[in-house]
């Protein structure tokens, strides 16, 4: 019989992943191309021969999704496997019907054919959207199980930006290991905090290999998800993240709405700060879907590091975490709250400024309005960033990054940095449900 020929539809995260665990060793099929699209420049590469296996010698090239017509007619492909996150319902059929047009099979794959079974509890936290608040809920679920006498290895959402081969397997214990692996901006946000609590960090390309590591070190397997995607290890407890800020959007995003379908919590986080008509959209929806859940109310308080006097009466640029203002389409994050409560005297446009890759950032997502989302996916961009903050007429930047920002992008303005954490309100909580659901605490 002849090989079904297919290609991945992804994001260097997700396509990834599938390929190894259903595609790799199986002589039945031909992987003929991954398409890339969300992250910039991450196109023209290839998947290595050191990762694709054996049937790939040459390894498989990564072309922009932008070009898939051409693909799919040139390549005579029978099925087009979508494999990234963070997107409408629209998006996802407007790309099935494109790859239907040319009369090829689209096809969504279940998460049970991919989820890689540990030997060791495995917790995860997800989102139904970007900007949730993994961050500070999965830094909540560490300190718990720390308190409980767990060790924890925590594993992130793939974000494979540079070598390949070389990320396959990586472990961050230290401030150190992000220059050594030469961290984007993007990777630091969601490692930094982790180390500033104290926990190892494990990340790459090869997930199977990656827990394998992670499980000699660790009693809990921790899976910190990225964007609203589903988990790559079969938990034993599902956390997602609900932010009531964009109620309804739980029930609309790919895939977001399988979270919901199968969390065993959720976490309605940012209530100290979100509309009583959002939570209360944000509650039907679990009770509609996921009734079984246990439902746990949050607030996400934001605390200003060192003088926030300095806010008051200024002219400040508001910098928010990237990807959660372009494809997470959030309007405002920590720093404008930090701005709003302080009592800054005007938020300015940081798109007047703008240059390089950064005003093709605002040209791509007009969404984002006046606010300049912290892009840094490579040198160019980082120095893009940079110059825009320091064209900025504002008398002082708001941080509302996860990381120090300053340390990277070297800008010459005084700023601020914003910090949140998750606080639970009342019963039930994330420590009452760790006790119960891994009960053999030390």
């Amino acid at each position: 019989m002849s090989k079904e020929r297919i290609i991945i539809m992804g994001a260097a995260g997700r396509d990834f992943h599938n390929f190894n665990t259903l595609y790799r060793n199986n002589a039945r099929v031909d992987v003929l191309a991954f398409t890339a699209t969300q992250i910039p420049n991450i196109e023209g590469r290839s998947y290595p021969a050191a990762l694709a296996g054996e049937l790939y010698p040459k390894g498989i090239p990564i072309v922009a999704e932008d070009d898939i017509k051409d693909l799919l007619t040139r390549e005579r492909v029978d099925t087009a496997v979508f494999a990234y996150s963070d997107v409408s319902y629209e998006y996802v059929m407007q790309r099935a019907a494109r790859v239907n047009s040319l009369g090829v099979d689209f096809k969504l794959i279940g998460n049970r054919a991919t989820m890689v079974k540990s030997n060791k509890p495995v917790v995860a936290v997800c989102a139904v959207r970007t900007g949730s608040g993994k961050s500070q809920t999965t830094r909540r679920v560490s300190e718990i199980l720390r308190d409980q006498g767990y060790s924890v290895a925590v594993v992130r959402h793939p974000m494979p930006y540079g070598d390949l081969a070389k990320q396959a397997v990586q472990r961050f214990s230290s401030f150190e290991d992000l220059d050594l692996y030469d961290c984007t901006i993007e990777e630091r946000e969601e490692y930094e905090h982790h180390l500033a609590s104290g926990n190892v960090v494990f990340a790459g390309v090869d997930y199977d290999r990656i827990l394998k590591e992670a499980e000699k070190e660790a009693d809990v397997i921790l899976w910190d998800g990225g964007n609203n995607d589903t988990p790559f290890y079969k938990p034993d407890l599902w956390i997602v993240v609900a932010d009531p800020h964009r109620a309804g959007h739980e029930i609309r995003y790919y895939p977001g709405e399988t979270n919901l379908y199968q969390a065993d919590v959720v976490v309605i986080n940012k209530i100290n700060t979100a509309e009583k008509d959002g939570i209360e959209t944000v509650m039907k929806n679990i009770q509609d879907r996921n009734p079984q859940a246990i439902v746990i109310r949050a607030a996400s308080p934001i605390t200003v590091e060192g003088d926030a006097a300095q806010i008051r009466g200024k002219r400040v640029l508001c910098v928010e975490d990237g990807p959660t203002l372009t494809h997470g389409e959030m309007k405002y994050g920590a720093a404008v709250v930090a701005a709003r409560q302080h009592g800054a005297r005007e938020i300015i446009d940081p798109r007047p400024f703008a240059v390089g890759s950064i005003r093709e950032t605002f040209a791509a997502y007009p969404g984002i309005g006046t606010l300049l989302p912290a892009m840094g996916y490579g040198d160019q961009q980082i120095k893009d960033l940079t110059e825009t903050i320091d064209a900025t007429d504002a008398d002082i930047i708001i941080v509302g990054t996860p990381i120090d920002l300053g340390r990277v992008a070297k800008f010459s303005k005084p700023y601020v940095r914003v910090g949140y954490h998750l606080e639970e309100q009342g019963d039930p909580n994330l420590e009452s449900v760790l006790k119960e659901r891994l009960p053999k605490s030390k």
